[in-house]
């Protein structure tokens, strides 16, 4: 972010009112028409075909190995088991490109209500259209924090752009009367009239501003599982080593030995990995585009599980954001149809800003003219680094100079005040009212008119929210500009404490812990981005709202930077998440939908590791102690069609959200899932030696046996590590369910009738399904003291 944002220097602005200037601007009628002619202001968005993203989800590191199968597989005259193996890539790629798809088109669902605002002027009065619908000759409104909706002409005012987005350039440059504005540079600075001269793929820029990235980076949650399944591939090959040196050692057949290796290093390879994700991830950004939220980066979704902090501004995020004038007090000799007056002078409808318009809907109902600003020489729009608007206007020959603004700066000017001004200013920031003053005067002597108390009271959610935000496990921290009172009084109400500190304390080194506090009030926007440094200095994951130019670097700083509603579209670029409803509510159903990705991914994790400890094992010392293939290669190769693809279902489960912030733990996790694992290999070599030494099967029957066993054990594991409490706690989701049923009846009926592998008969089977049944909700009650001991949760 350009540093001239943050600056406290103030230049010189000029805004004459554009109403007399620029007459009614276009009628709706004549700009209809100009739609029709020039077409939106915007460039059709060109869509990757489906089979170029099919074709890019065979080329990966995954599919790399299963492609080498393949032709390994062909080479051996294996041909059905290249043809399962092939049947797995296609499924992978075919199911992860559909659900891309899905969650694109819900993405593009919703950036239909995240559009880009522009202040126009149609029929002779100010309203706020989509920029999509601007057109060659409208006269638009542009202020700090706007994205430059079009390509335009300056008539009025004066502005200072960031066009590094054009010209690569940080500086920012001034435009003032007459000069050219571009689509898609950034107000920094000013306010400023223009007539728009060039929409769509006319415009220098030749495309409207990209709000919104969606493409799709890896997280720190993807990255960690991979972690783990390379760690396992280490495993397995040191376990491969060993066999083929005993292979080798005993005299066994090559032709036999490296199929049977390659697919022991399959076992090993999270398959279902990218589906998995693709899965959970479009399916949480299907559920947060129903709940209002847009994901300009998807990474943050798990990075929304893990956090601990939320700053949050007030005005318009806790409260409501509909201000309107509540109390005027005037000071004598003035009355309050004076301050009013006094107080339309010092603002500007243009600006749409909510001060702004509360002071002209209450000076409209009072009966002050409207129009008198249309004489005034001179407009200083309010900066949060001065607190304040002036206006100046020619009287009698001299210059009037009106300010409006925070009443610890106005006070300043006026000598003559005295602690009563005070004493009321208080009186009412303690009622939870905002406070302007009003002050009139030449260069040399101005004397406060009046106070001018705004009414914006919480939202009916925010108490609710901040219960649900602390029953997460979230502290939460409202940051604003308004007066310290103001703001202790809005955040006693609404549950966050009233343990309060002005902003400038961020800037003062503390001998004690600045996160004692509650509420940062007077705080300039600089000062976010500081707060959000403090707290992740000391190793926490902040999430941070925002809805200004200003915030922008906070919100990019911050792990989970979130734009409301009422955002700028500079704070929208800048934000990981874009709320598209008023409130926060929607942030609530961010980090549930986070936390239960969380689950459906640990819960993926866990059986990964389980089932790799208990199968790559399992095939090594049976080959090694018993000298026997437990299995076969094509029996492997279906095994990881029945096992890995179906855990995919794990990504549609009916979890609960984690109830305190999550952090990945890889040594609790691989420990919890050894601890599993090793009482299920056991299970195993229990079940082989009893079909092997008591039932004395044949090996083709054992290995078909054993097959199942692997199988059922490997979907029963699913549901023993799903809930981290005793599995009977939550049902699974209806697709678990039917994978689940749908892979016990099909392999039962493969095995059954010897379809691919030698048949046996049913009783087996369902012997070994009841076995494995009994077996894990006993290893239920061994596992539940475990996972609580380790914090899987």
């Amino acid at each position: 972010m350009n540093s001239s944002i943050l600056s406290d220097g103030l230049p010189e602005k000029r805004t004459e009112n554009p109403s007399t200037s620029l007459g009614a601007g276009l009628s709706q009628a004549e700009a209809e028409k100009r739609l029709q002619q020039y077409g939106p202001n915007a460039l059709p968005e060109q869509k990757t075909h489906l089979w170029l993203v099919f074709l890019k989800k065979m080329w990966g590191p995954i599919p790399w190995m299963l492609e080498a199968c393949v032709v390994l597989e062909l080479i051996l005259g294996k041909y059905i088991e290249a043809g399962i193996i092939g049947a797995l890539i296609l499924f992978n790629a075919g199911m992860s490109t559909q659900q891309e798809n899905n969650a694109q088109n819900a993405l593009a669902l919703l950036k239909k209500r995240l559009t880009v605002n522009a202040r126009v002027l149609r029929d002779g009065a100010w309203q706020l259209l989509p920029s999509v619908d601007l057109v060659p000759g409208d006269v638009i409104y542009l202020r700090m924090g706007d994205l430059v909706p079009a390509d335009a002409k300056v008539v009025s005012g004066q502005i200072s752009l960031d066009q590094s987005s054009l010209t690569g350039e940080s500086m920012a440059v001034e435009a003032a009367e007459s000069a050219l504005t571009y689509e898609g540079t950034i107000v920094v600075r000013g306010e400023a009239t223009a007539i728009v001269s060039e929409t769509g793929i006319r415009t220098r820029f030749g495309k409207t501003a990209e709000l919104v990235r969606v493409a799709r980076s890896t997280g720190q949650l993807e990255k960690i599982v991979f972690s783990i399944a390379r760690h396992l591939v280490i495993l397995d090959i040191i376990l491969v080593a060993i066999v083929l040196a005993y292979a080798v050692f005993s005299g066994l057949p090559m032709q036999d030995m490296l199929p049977f290796a390659l697919i022991l290093l399959v076992a090993s390879v999270p398959v279902a990995l990218p589906a998995t994700f693709t899965v959970a991830t479009a399916l949480g950004a299907v559920t947060l585009s129903k709940n209002g939220v847009l994901v300009t980066r998807l990474s943050s979704i798990e990075e929304a599980a893990s956090m601990q902090v939320l700053c949050t501004d007030k005005t318009g995020t806790l409260t409501e954001n509909k201000l309107e004038v509540s109390e005027i007090i005037a000071f004598s000799p003035n009355s309050q149809q004076d301050v009013i007056h006094l107080a339309v002078m010092a603002s500007d409808a243009a600006t749409q800003d909510p001060l702004d318009k509360a002071i002209l809907e209450k000076a409209k109902k009072a009966g002050v003219d409207l129009h008198i600003n249309d004489s005034r020489q001179r407009f200083v729009p309010f900066e949060p680094a001065t607190k304040r608007s002036e206006a100046f206007f020619n009287q009698n020959d001299h210059i009037l100079r009106i300010m409006k603004g925070a009443p610890q700066i106005i006070s300043t000017f006026d000598s003559n005040l005295d602690e009563k001004f005070t004493q009321l200013v208080d009186g009412l920031s303690s009622k939870g009212l905002r406070v302007l003053a009003i002050a009139s005067g030449t260069d040399d002597i101005v004397q406060v008119a009046g106070l001018v108390a705004f009414q914006d009271p919480p939202r009916p959610d925010s108490a609710n929210l901040i219960s649900r935000l602390k029953k997460l496990g979230i502290r939460v921290i409202m940051i604003t500009g308004d007066g310290l009172i103001t703001a202790k009084s809005i955040a006693s109400i609404i549950g966050i404490g009233d343990r309060a500190s002005l902003g400038e304390s961020l800037q003062i080194p503390q001998t004690g812990s600045d996160e004692d506090y509650d509420v940062y009030a007077e705080v300039l926007p600089e000062m976010k981005y500081q707060l959000v440094k403090k707290f992740q200095k000391k190793g926490m994951v902040v999430g941070m709202t925002g809805d200004g130019v200003n915030d922008a670097p906070a919100l990019k700083q911050a792990e989970v930077g979130v734009a409301v509603s009422s955002a700028t579209d500079v704070a929208k670029a800048a934000a990981s998440l874009v709320l598209t409803s008023p409130g926060l509510s929607n942030l609530v159903a961010a980090i549930e939908t986070s936390r239960r990705i969380y689950q459906r991914m640990l819960t993926y994790t866990l059986n990964k590791i389980i089932k790799t400890i208990e199968i790559v094992f399992f095939l090594s010392f049976g080959l090694i102690f018993f000298h026997t293939f437990v299995t076969t290669p094509l029996l492997m190769i279906l095994l990881i069609f029945t096992n890995d693809f179906v855990t995919m279902s794990i990504s549609t489960d009916q979890v609960k959200p984690s109830p305190l912030p999550n952090r990945w733990n890889v040594r609790s996790i691989v420990w919890g899932a050894v601890c599993i694992a090793l009482p299920i290999l056991a299970l195993s070599f229990g079940i082989f030696w009893y079909a092997h030494s008591v039932l004395q099967l044949p090996l083709a029957n054992l290995q078909t046996l054993l097959f199942v066993m692997l199988v059922y054990s490997g979907q029963g594991t699913i549901y023993l590590v799903r809930e981290r409490g005793h599995f009977w706690l939550s049902l699974p989701s209806k697709w678990m369910l039917i994978g689940t049923s749908a892979d016990i009846l099909v392999v039962g009926l493969l095995a059954t009738q010897g379809i691919l592998m030698a048949p046996i008969q049913i009783m087996l089977v369902v012997e070994v399904f009841g076995v494995i049944c009994v077996y894990l909700m006993a290893l239920d009650l061994i596992k539940v003291p475990i996972f609580a001991k380790l914090h899987l949760n």
